[in-house]
Order: structure tokens, then C-alpha cells, then sequence
């Protein structure tokens, strides 16, 4: 039951036929796991909590850099050198102490993966490295986790949906984050953000589009991105949307899975 703060709180969500009553009560009762707390994190946890998910958990074993502040909105100048999952728990709890707030003070590897995911009902993977979107990516098919993914580049982004555990109303699995991104690139061939650089209102953007689409998979209103590549030309203010399916040959859920856990990530 919400309290009468929490109604007052929540009232423009609460008059939304799409989301009511019972809407808000499954953003109180779920628990979302947030990789990173960085550019991509940052508004995807402001958000989340002002949306009233109950438990929000970040990973992130990183402290707050000056270079951050350009980006990562929930860190201020008073943070330099703290822990960011310190940082970001005193910003959630200033911005809604109804929300639980986890840090996880440390480096996501498949030792601790799907440990961590089991404890969550969702995942939001906001890193910034292909070696830990295809460990988040095959632990939350292990664990069944739902994944929402994101990706920063210096004038593009794109946000998708992974539920490679389920089948879609045809009967068929749902594609799997290797089905879109068979192999990560050669190591080099991307530049890194501190390599090419970024747009600081770019991440606030792909991050408030992960924050929209997790509340939408958890109170169940409109079209999922399962399946579908959203992207973001930020030079054009141009968005399309890429379909893609489940490749049979992928090796995660592919008619002959060959990765059966996550003894091939460091």
C-alpha cells in the first residue's frame, strides 16, 4: 500500500491510465540492478528512484574524477574522491528516501555475476567496455534476469532489451545480445569515451531512454524493445530503430548453446 506521501509523490504517475495504482505499486515492489554509476547510470538511477522502484542496486568499484562532473549528474564537485556508490546512495536518498539503495562497491567478473543478478528482478547495463556488457549480457541469460542495454559513443548512442530466457508470442526464444553483436570488436578498434570524447546531455539522454524502458518492463504499458535496436544519431537529431532476431547458430541460446556459464569471462 502506498502512504499518503507517496500518493502525493507519485500523483502524476497515478493518473496515468497506464501506469494507476497498481502500477506504482510494482515500481515500489521491484528491485533493479544498475551496472555502472557513471554517465549512463547516473540518470538511470535518478530517475528510477524518482520513479519509487523499491530497491535500487548499483555496481561500480570506481571513485569520482573531476572529468566525471561533465556527465555523471548524480556526482558533484563535494564527491571528488569518494566511492561512487557512496556518492550516488546520499543523491537517491536526497531525492526519494523511499527507495532502497545497495552499493555494490566493486568489479562485476563471473565469479560474482550471478550472484549479484539473482538478488534483482531486472538489470540495467550502463558499463563502458564490451568485455562486461557480454559478461552482464550472458549472466542475466544464465541467472534469467530481463537486461535493458545501453551504449555511449561520442555523437550516437543506442538502448535495447534483452530477454533471451523467454519466448515471444509465437512460441520462438527472443533474440540474445550476441544475435545483435556476434563478436566484440578487435581490441583498439573503438575508441574509448576519454579516447574520442563525449556529449555530457548525449549519456542524460540514452540514460533517461534505459530509466523509460525499464519502468515500461516492469509495469507493462506499450511496445518492449525486445528485439528492436534503438538508436541515436545526435548530429542529425535522427532516431531509427533496428529489428533483429535470434540467430539459431549464436552460442548462448542458439540451437547448440556452447557457453553454459561464465567460465570463458575473466
Amino acid at each position: 500500500m502506498l502512504s499518503p506521501t507517496e500518493l502525493e509523490r507519485y500523483a502524476r504517475h497515478i493518473v496515468l491510465q497506464e501506469v494507476g495504482g497498481p502500477g506504482q505499486a510494482k515500481l515500489q515492489q521491484a528491485a533493479v540492478l544498475v551496472i555502472g554509476a557513471g554517465g549512463l547510470g547516473a540518470p538511470v538511477l535518478m530517475y528510477l528512484a524518482a520513479a519509487g522502484v523499491g530497491r535500487l542496486g548499483a555496481v561500480d568499484d570506481d571513485t569520482v574524477s573531476l572529468s566525471n562532473l561533465q556527465r555523471q549528474i548524480i556526482h558533484g564537485t563535494p564527491d571528488l574522491g569518494r566511492r561512487k556508490v557512496d556518492s550516488a546512495a546520499d543523491r537517491v536518498q536526497a531525492l526519494n528516501p523511499h527507495v532502497q539503495f545497495v552499493g555494490h562497491p566493486l568489479r562485476l567478473n563471473a565469479g560474482n555475476a550471478l550472484e549479484l543478478f539473482g538478488g534483482y528482478d531486472l538489470v540495467i547495463d550502463g558499463s563502458d567496455n564490451f568485455a562486461t556488457r557480454y559478461l552482464v549480457s550472458d549472466g542475466c541469460y544464465l541467472a534469467r534476469k530481463p537486461l535493458i542495454t545501453g551504449a555511449l559513443g561520442a555523437f550516437d548512442g543506442s538502448v535495447t532489451t534483452i530477454r533471451a530466457h523467454e519466448r515471444n508470442a509465437a512460441g520462438e526464444l527472443n533474440p540474445s545480445y550476441r544475435c545483435l553483436f556476434p563478436e566484440p570488436p578487435p581490441p583498439g578498434a573503438v575508441p574509448t569515451c576519454q579516447e574520442a570524447g563525449v556529449l555530457g546531455a548525449l549519456a542524460g539522454m540514452i540514460g533517461s531512454m534505459m530509466a523509460l524502458e525499464a519502468i515500461r518492463e516492469i509495469v507493462g504499458f506499450g511496445d518492449s524493445l525486445v528485439g528492436r535496436l534503438l538508436m541515436i544519431d545526435a548530429r542529425a537529431m535522427r532516431f531509427e530503430t533496428l529489428r533483429y532476431r535470434r540467430d539459431p547458430h549464436n552460442p548462448l541460446n542458439g540451437d547448440a548453446p556452447t557457453i553454459v556459464d561464465l567460465s570463458g569471462h575473466r
